[in-house]
Formats: structure tokens, C-alpha cells, sequence
């Protein structure tokens, strides 16, 4: 049995997915990752196909030496640096130092395609230290705006597989894990854009993103999520922002990568911090409904 992208696979399973690539030559991975999908029937919760998440799965199968995938025909993209993005859209403003109280219809809005998520990705692209980063599965994005100024984005995806401190605050078993995670989304990127001086900004924005997150996961995905997460690199910050809003830090990371299988790869220590959204959010992750 293997586990690619939390989905058990069997030796079966591997076998119909070289038989796939088989009869399909030419064929290339978006329209293969489909016709996988479609035959696992593996869907997200509002029934849309989890692409994404199988071709990452099928990278890892490739890996693994378990198949073999045709050539890529696309310049991989997984990351990508500033330069790529430098359209006059983002560029630096004026400083604009001001207290929160002086904001005006400060607010989160909702990113959508097209123009509005080209200029989200340029903002994570050219200002935050990870740069632009592929979101696979189900995820949401959002513009800090006073008035029609942007001063800062934010994107939630879907959670860690697994974090030691998490699943020990949480207190789930691996089967339960395995059931509810699509409960926990992750705050994978926060940004207040470099020439924003404005004291609490960040804590502020990290309320009204508690505030509305459920409901807009909930229209999106037809499910509403119980506990946020995130992860702070502690090389580079302390978390103040999520201590001042009343995040829990519950650990720190080991400093290795979700895909270093051999404990090679070394990562920056980062802590783990954790907002329940539900008050009986725990019951919610064990299965425990009344």
C-alpha cells in the first residue's frame, strides 16, 4: 500500500494507473491526472475533480519509480521569482504610515480571475520572502483593501498532512486524521505590502479573516472548515500579529519538508499556530457529532 496526497493507494491501484498511461500515448499529464481522477472517482467535497492533486501524487508515483510519466510540455512553474512579475500594477507606492482607527472601509475582499488574481500572484510574487508558490485543492484568496487601496493579501489552502504538535493538540488517531482533515485550511500566505506602515494591521486583518473565512469556504466548498493553522518561520518572525490575535502556538516543526522522505532536506524551523473556528472543534476533527 502507498499514500500519495492523503490517498491510500494499492498495488492494484498502480497497476490500473500505468494501464492508463499505456493506452493513452501522447496524452498529456493535465489530461491524464483527469482521466485518473475520473476512474478513482477522487473528487473534492463540492464534487469538482482533484487535478492538482493527482498530478502531484503522480509526480511522486514517478518518484518512487512506480510509473513513468510522457515529458512535461510546460515550463515547470512551482516557483517562481519577482522578475517574473513586474507589470506596473504592483509596483512600490508612496509609504503610507497611518493607524488602523484612520482607515477607511478597511475590508477583505474575496480575489477573483483573471486580472485581480495575476496581481494577487505578482504582490506574493515580488514582496513576500517565499515568493509565488502553486496552491493545489481547495483554497481561497484575498485582497486588504481601504477604500480601493490594496494594502496586503492573504491565501488559505488545504492543511498539512500531518504536524506532530497539531495532532497532539488536537488529540485524533490517524484514521480520524485521515477523515477530517479537509476541515483544517492553512493560512499558506499573508502579506502586508512592504510601503504599509500601519501599527495592528496585521492582527486586524487576521480577525476579519476569522470572521468570514467559514462562510466563505462554506459557499465555495459546501463545507465549513473548524480550525485554522499556520506556520511562521521563526528565523524571521515571532508570530506577534497571531499572538496579538489570539492565535495558540503549539510547537515547532522539525525543519524537514513534507516530501523529505529521507530526512535530507533541511528547512527552516517554523512555529505552529492554530485558531479553532467552532467552539467544540475538536469533537468536530474526532468524529465525536452529536
Amino acid at each position: 500500500m502507498y499514500r500519495y496526497r492523503g490517498k491510500i493507494w494499492s498495488e492494484a491501484d498502480i497497476e490500473r494507473i500505468r494501464c492508463i498511461i499505456a493506452i493513452a500515448p501522447g496524452v498529456d499529464r493535465a489530461k491524464l491526472a483527469r482521466q485518473v481522477c475520473e476512474v478513482f472517482d477522487w473528487r473534492m467535497r463540492d464534487g469538482q475533480l482533484k487535478q492538482m492533486a493527482c498530478r502531484v501524487a503522480m509526480l511522486r508515483m514517478q518518484d518512487d519509480g512506480l510509473i513513468q510519466l510522457p515529458p512535461s510540455r510546460a515550463k515547470p512553474r512551482s516557483r517562481i521569482s519577482g522578475a517574473d512579475f513586474t507589470s506596473a500594477a504592483s509596483d512600490p507606492q508612496p509609504n503610507l504610515d497611518i493607524s488602523v482607527s484612520e482607515l477607511k472601509d478597511l475590508r477583505l475582499e474575496l480575489v477573483a480571475k483573471g486580472k485581480p488574481l495575476r496581481l494577487w500572484n505578482e504582490f506574493i510574487a515580488r514582496y513576500h520572502y517565499l515568493g509565488y508558490g502553486v496552491m493545489p485543492g481547495a483554497q481561497l484568496r484575498y485582497f486588504i483593501k481601504s477604500e480601493e487601496q490594496i494594502l496586503g493579501v492573504m491565501g488559505f489552502g488545504g492543511a498539512a498532512w500531518k504536524v506532530a504538535p497539531r495532532d497532539t493538540f488536537i488529540g485524533w488517531t490517524a484514521s480520524e486524521r485521515e477523515k477530517n482533515l479537509h476541515l483544517i485550511i492553512n493560512q499558506t500566505r499573508f502579506l502586508i505590502l512592504p510601503w504599509v506602515r500601519c501599527q495592528n494591521l496585521a492582527s486586524k486583518s487576521l480577525a476579519m479573516a476569522k470572521r468570514r473565512i467559514g462562510k466563505d469556504w462554506q459557499e465555495r466548498y459546501a463545507y465549513t472548515p473548524v480550525l485554522l493553522e499556520t506556520f511562521v518561520d521563526t528565523s524571521k518572525f515571532h508570530g506577534t500579529c497571531y499572538k496579538a490575535d489570539n492565535w495558540t502556538c503549539v510547537g515547532l516543526t522539525q525543519g524537514r519538508t513534507r516530501n523529505d522522505r529521507l530526512n535530507t532536506i533541511s528547512v527552516p524551523v517554523k512555529s505552529i499556530w492554530v485558531f479553532p473556528l467552532v467552539p467544540h472543534f475538536r469533537q468536530e476533527l474526532l468524529g465525536q457529532h452529536d
